[in-house]
């Protein structure tokens, strides 16, 4: 038999990697946590739907990963993102989610995660040329 490493975009080959991922960690997680998987996609959008903002992120296990979190310049500073992310937690905290995590670079939004409660709990220097800090929430997500 022959193998090859192919390096190509294939929705197919993506899928078959996160679903025996998935069903791999699923045996090692307490039953409790088994099939505790959604997506979370908060969109901000004007009354015509056009989309100016929004959160995209999942729920596994027990906590709540953000994976986006992005307001139109026009609209930055006028409360959106707090809006968004007090969406995403009240989310979290009905799922039962012990914490929120997150990513962001130096440039992007350090200070709001921060003054929304997140802690720093990971830096990588030098991440195309800025700091790349990784941040969890964790209090007042309790039940």
């Amino acid at each position: 038999m022959n193998l090859h490493i192919i390096n190509e975009a294939n929705e197919d080959g993506k899928n078959y990697i996160r679903n025996k991922m998935f069903e791999f960690n699923s045996m090692h997680f307490p039953d409790q946590f088994k099939g505790r998987y959604q997506e979370v996609n908060l969109y901000l959008k004007n009354d015509a739907g056009q989309f100016l903002g929004g959160i995209m992120g999942e729920i596994c296990w027990n906590w709540m990963e953000v994976h986006y979190l992005f307001v139109d310049k026009q609209l930055r500073k006028s409360g959106y993102g707090t809006k968004l992310l007090i969406q995403a937690e009240a989310i979290a905290k009905d799922k039962k989610c012990d914490f929120i995590k997150l990513d962001t670079l130096s440039f992007q939004a350090l200070d709001f995660y921060q003054n929304h409660g997140f802690e720093v709990y990971g830096i990588i220097e030098n991440a195309g040329g800025y700091t790349h800090y990784y941040l969890k929430k964790r209090h007042h997500l309790k039940h």
